[in-house]
């Protein structure tokens, strides 16, 4: 995804679809900078938490470029579940690569050992970030459609951005929900 020139261009480069199929909620989902776990219950209107999925720490087999990342370098990675404390519906599939080295060390270990939302956990750390949206895209479920029992087959949208923190790349994540 290019770097919007003007305040709606953005809707252009949704890679593979057009933007205006979607309802409103979807896009907001797409294109928002700030915490999708607020998002989520702003729009639903019931508090969201997570399921860890899986968590591993070790060092990556090939470059991962837009961490800045060579392999052998540590990373925790993650797959969770953004999940409606009432409803118990998943909204939203994760899964990120952190890099270990550039984390704050509480931060760190509050994220090995809690269940928050990350963008929570930024939050309580008081870390400056920046998201940089990478892509956009719609794709079939697939494997993923385990992970979204109350819905019937059909495609998921797909964001991938990166967390910056002074000018370094802390975090690569990608977000499924449905569309």
């Amino acid at each position: 995804m290019r770097a919007p020139t003007s305040h709606v261009s953005f809707l252009l480069d949704f890679d593979g679809f057009d933007a205006k199929s979607l309802g409103l909620l979807q896009r907001i989902f797409l294109v928002s900078d700030g915490t999708l776990t607020d998002t989520l219950e702003a729009a639903f209107l019931e508090p969201v938490g997570i399921i860890k999925l899986s968590e591993e720490s070790g060092p990556i087999a090939d470059r991962i470029e837009h961490l800045d990342l060579d392999a052998g370098a540590e990373v925790i990675h993650r797959r969770v579940l953004l999940v409606g404390e009432n409803t118990r519906r998943n909204y939203v599939y994760a899964e990120s690569y952190l890099a270990i080295d550039r984390l704050p060390p509480a931060f760190h270990r509050e994220l090995i050992a809690s269940d928050k939302p990350m963008g929570r956990l930024w939050w309580e750390h008081r870390l400056e970030t920046w998201k940089e949206l990478i892509s956009v895209s719609r794709r079939p479920m697939g494997d993923l459609a385990c992970h979204f029992p109350h819905l019937p087959p059909g495609d998921l949208l797909l964001r991938t951005y990166r967390m910056l923190s002074g000018g370094r790349p802390l975090m690569l994540l990608s977000e499924y929900f449905p569309a």
